[in-house]
């Protein structure tokens, strides 16, 4: 059963970083994409960013210019660098992993709260 943990949620201040990270249980193979996505509270689930496995990326737009991130195929982990915090970034973060249909995977979820 394959688990992705993810790690480096945390408090910090307005105009502040944070780095998450997140390593599947397992290696993986056939990993189409990995990516991060959100949940603020009272809010649907939105796309943070993505990587393909021919490095493309994919941001939304609330955080473009601000958050990058990065995947390592062979060791199926993917990392989100997060500057410039705002507020409203304040949300519950999930890591993905997919693979078509050979699975899609989420994680448990990180608190990221930017509050002064």
């Amino acid at each position: 059963h394959v688990q992705l943990v993810e790690s480096g949620g945390g408090l910090v201040q307005p105009g502040g970083s944070l780095r998450l990270s997140c390593a599947a249980s397992e290696r993986l193979f056939r990993v189409n994409v990995m990516g991060w996505y959100r949940q603020a509270p009272g809010k649907e689930r939105e796309l943070v960013a993505s990587v393909s496995t021919d490095g493309s990326t994919i941001y939304g737009d609330s955080v473009l210019g601000r958050f990058f991130i990065s995947g390592d195929y062979a060791k199926s982990t993917v990392s989100l660098q997060m500057h410039s915090l705002k507020a409203e970034d304040t949300a519950v973060y999930y890591c993905t992993i997919d693979r078509g249909r050979y699975g899609h995977y989420w994680g448990q979820g990180t608190q990221v709260t930017v509050s002064s």
